[in-house]
């Protein structure tokens, strides 16, 4: 066989017609995340500002510190995000925290750990969110204060931990949280 017969897997016009083309990323726009954000804001307001249910009993049960009616994300004191970057000599301890927009009165995730200093020092999905929204906000040049605040009352049994966790998920759907995906979509995911 001849240097000039050997067949092509692909033919030179196919290589050079077929460059791959990347799909463009999609932006939402101002008005989208206004939007986006309102309906939010609205929703986790209402979860603020109604009475919880109470149920009655036959006997008398104390309130549980766990109970998620009675925390409230809004009210804890605020840390940057950076925080985990500062120097400390433990791993931390249990807790559970929450990702705060003050500017916008947004809860954006709920997390809980049992090494407060370390759960954010790796990689952590909600970080690549927490910058897209940021990123997003910058673009529009829209105001922000996304910080982290901690509940150290949470209780040192994981299962526990993560019940509690879930509760206050389904309490205030916050939105960077993937079980709330599917209500607010996943813009920065």
């Amino acid at each position: 066989m001849e240097k000039n017969q050997q067949l092509d897997l692909f033919s030179p016009t196919l290589v050079s017609s077929s460059v791959v083309q990347q799909e463009p990323v999609l932006l939402m726009d101002e008005k989208t995340l206004k939007k986006w954000k309102s309906k939010i804001a609205i929703y986790q307001q209402r979860v603020r500002t109604k009475e919880p249910v109470k149920q009655n009993t036959l006997f008398s049960v104390t309130q549980s510190h766990v109970d998620p009616d009675v925390i409230d994300p809004f009210t804890l004191p605020v840390s940057p995000l950076s925080f985990y970057r500062l120097p400390t000599e433990t791993a931390g301890q249990s807790c559970l925290y929450f990702i705060v927009d003050h500017q916008n009165d947004l809860l954006l995730y709920v997390g809980e750990t049992c090494k407060s200093n370390q759960r954010w020092r790796g990689v952590h999905d909600c970080k690549r969110y927490i910058e897209k929204y940021l990123d997003l906000h910058y673009r529009y040049q829209l105001k922000t204060a996304v910080n982290i605040s901690f509940w150290w009352d949470a209780p040192t049994k994981t299962r526990s931990r993560q019940q509690l966790e879930l509760a206050l998920i389904q309490k205030w759907k916050s939105p960077f949280n993937k079980e709330n995906w599917r209500q607010w979509g996943q813009p920065f995911g």
